[in-house]
């Protein structure tokens, strides 16, 4: 059996006491997830961090700081692969087309002060939901 590594890289984008969270299907499944995906071969973190979110938001962001790589293992539930995510704190410029609450269906801020580990699915979100809300906590 063939063992393999699945990077994956997203941004903590949170901005006025809102967090920008995503919706997807994968495999079928409905997902919570913060907007990003899989680092292409050749490419830095951060090359991939922007590159994600130009083509799923159409956003240029600003890399601020890292904030969270995956420090326990992972098996991926889609393919025969370990998972390492790297998280990076970001920000930008909030487009006209963001109404109060949504950039499009599948895209929407949330109160950061609701985020917990049961805001996402996957894993390793499960665990950045958790360190969202403990630095929450400590802010308020």
């Amino acid at each position: 059996m063939e063992r393999r590594f699945n990077v994956r890289v997203y941004g903590i984008w949170i901005d006025n006491g809102r967090l920008l969270v995503n919706e997807e299907q994968i495999k079928g499944k409905a997902v919570v997830k913060f907007p990003g995906g899989g680092l292409d071969w050749g490419e830095s973190t951060l090359d991939c961090l922007k590159r994600e979110w130009q083509e799923e938001l159409g956003l240029d962001v600003e890399i601020k700081q890292h904030f969270y790589t995956t420090d326990f293992f992972q098996a991926s539930a889609y393919d025969n692969s370990q998972v390492i995510s790297i998280y990076y704190l970001i920000s930008g410029k909030v487009p006209d087309t963001f109404t109060n609450q949504m950039y499009n269906e599948r895209t929407y801020w949330m109160e950061l002060k609701d985020v917990s580990p049961d805001t996402f699915t996957l894993p390793i979100d499960k665990k950045v939901g958790g360190l969202l809300q403990d630095l929450y906590a400590t802010q308020s």
